[in-house]
């Protein structure tokens, strides 16, 4: 409860510290989208554009700071950001920038296995982790918000808890009218930005690459591979 990250201005400060465009240009080879709009990915029909949009912001950071009771950084206690070794120049990466605003971060590195036992069992209070639906619809994102979803009994690990939240996603739930239920689905993505429990980086993005004498091959919400339809000519 000691952590500054209890306190949503410097979530807010920290989503909008670091320039997701040059992340995904420098580190990822332009494979991927930056994470600025939600935690609902673009292709799902609740993708919504008009949310908060976490760009980079220096000046909205410097202000948040302020209004934290932190200006310039000054007294900011220092931040502990886990990650694996696979992720390492991305996190050090994020925390240059962070530390340009008078963040004081640490990264520590764990192995992939211990990593995600930590993550399991609420041992980290800030980590880099990822996200990968089940199947193609916004419920599956935002689940990892529900508070009766609270790990270790479900993948709420970040043990989020709103009540306009609940309430949404329990009337998604049971909710046939598509539009109806897309439009709850943006309500709780909105508050899911508003609160920053989470600083998103980046939409993954996968290729495909074939010989031109197949056909057939086409692309999914799942990217799953469906060789049904393919034909070699």
């Amino acid at each position: 409860q000691m952590s500054p990250l209890a306190k949503k201005k410097i979530r807010q400060a920290l989503n909008y510290g670091f320039d997701r465009v040059k992340m995904i240009s420098y580190l990822r080879n332009n494979m991927g989208t930056p994470g600025i709009y939600g935690m609902v990915p673009p292709g799902l029909p609740s993708f919504d554009k008009s949310a908060i949009s976490y760009d980079y912001q220096p000046e909205k950071v410097k202000q948040l700071l302020k209004e934290a009771g932190f200006q310039n950084g000054i007294n900011l206690p220092e931040i502990t950001l886990s990650t694996t070794t696979n992720y390492q120049d991305l996190c050090e990466f994020i925390k240059s920038q962070w530390e340009e605003f008078g963040f004081k971060i640490k990264i520590d590195i764990n192995q992939a296995a211990i990593h995600r036992k930590m993550i399991a069992e609420q041992k980290l209070g800030f980590f880099r982790g990822s996200w990968i639906a089940d199947y193609p619809d916004a419920e599956n994102y935002l689940s990892l918000f529900y508070s009766p979803n609270f790990a270790p009994a479900g993948p709420n690990y970040t043990h989020f808890k709103n009540e306009k939240f609940d309430n949404l996603f329990e009337k998604a739930s049971s909710e046939v009218n598509d539009s109806l239920r897309y439009r709850y689905y943006m309500e709780m993505d909105a508050i899911v930005m508003e609160e920053a429990p989470v600083v998103i980086l980046y939409y993954d993005k996968v290729l495909r690459l074939y010989d031109k004498n197949i056909s057939g091959l086409g692309t999914n919400a799942m990217n799953l591979l469906i060789l049904k339809g393919v034909k070699k000519n």
